[in-house]
Protein backbone atom coordinates (compact mmCIF):
# COMPACT_ATOMS: atom_id res chain seq x y z
CA UNK A 1 0.00 0.00 0.00
CA UNK A 2 1.36 3.42 -0.93
CA UNK A 3 2.00 5.65 2.06
CA UNK A 4 3.54 9.13 1.84
CA UNK A 5 6.97 9.30 3.42
CA UNK A 6 6.41 12.83 4.69
CA UNK A 7 3.69 15.47 4.91
CA UNK A 8 3.15 17.62 1.81
CA UNK A 9 3.16 21.26 2.84
CA UNK A 10 0.40 23.68 1.88
CA UNK A 11 2.94 25.51 -0.29
CA UNK A 12 3.87 22.41 -2.32
CA UNK A 13 0.22 21.41 -2.64
CA UNK A 14 -0.63 24.90 -3.89
CA UNK A 15 2.23 24.84 -6.42
CA UNK A 16 0.95 21.55 -7.81
CA UNK A 17 -2.59 22.93 -8.10
CA UNK A 18 -1.49 26.20 -9.70
CA UNK A 19 -2.54 25.08 -13.20
CA UNK A 20 -5.84 23.49 -12.19
CA UNK A 21 -7.84 26.74 -12.26
CA UNK A 22 -10.43 27.10 -15.01
CA UNK A 23 -9.62 30.05 -17.27
CA UNK A 24 -12.13 32.13 -19.19
CA UNK A 25 -12.37 31.26 -22.87
CA UNK A 26 -10.34 33.64 -25.03
CA UNK A 27 -12.03 35.55 -27.84
CA UNK A 28 -10.56 38.05 -30.28
CA UNK A 29 -12.17 40.47 -32.69
CA UNK A 30 -11.79 39.37 -36.31
CA UNK A 31 -10.00 41.98 -38.45
CA UNK A 32 -12.20 41.49 -41.52
CA UNK A 33 -15.72 40.89 -40.19
CA UNK A 34 -15.44 42.53 -36.77
CA UNK A 35 -17.06 39.47 -35.17
CA UNK A 36 -15.75 37.83 -32.02
CA UNK A 37 -14.10 34.45 -32.65
CA UNK A 38 -11.75 32.01 -30.93
CA UNK A 39 -8.04 32.29 -31.78
CA UNK A 40 -6.88 29.69 -34.35
CA UNK A 41 -10.48 28.91 -35.35
CA UNK A 42 -12.43 29.55 -38.55
CA UNK A 43 -14.65 32.64 -38.51
CA UNK A 44 -18.07 31.02 -39.00
CA UNK A 45 -19.74 34.18 -40.29
CA UNK A 46 -17.31 34.80 -43.18
CA UNK A 47 -15.78 31.30 -43.45
CA UNK A 48 -12.25 32.74 -43.54
CA UNK A 49 -9.19 31.34 -41.77
CA UNK A 50 -5.77 33.00 -42.04
CA UNK A 51 -6.82 34.97 -45.11
CA UNK A 52 -8.19 31.97 -47.03
CA UNK A 53 -11.80 31.00 -47.73
CA UNK A 54 -12.38 27.68 -45.96
CA UNK A 55 -16.18 27.49 -45.60
CA UNK A 56 -19.10 28.96 -47.44
CA UNK A 57 -20.26 32.13 -45.62
CA UNK A 58 -23.49 31.94 -43.65
CA UNK A 59 -26.43 33.95 -44.99
CA UNK A 60 -28.73 35.16 -42.20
Amino acid sequence: MAVPKSKITKSKRGMRRAHDAVNATAYIEDKDSGEMRRPHHVDLKSGMYRGRQILEPKDD
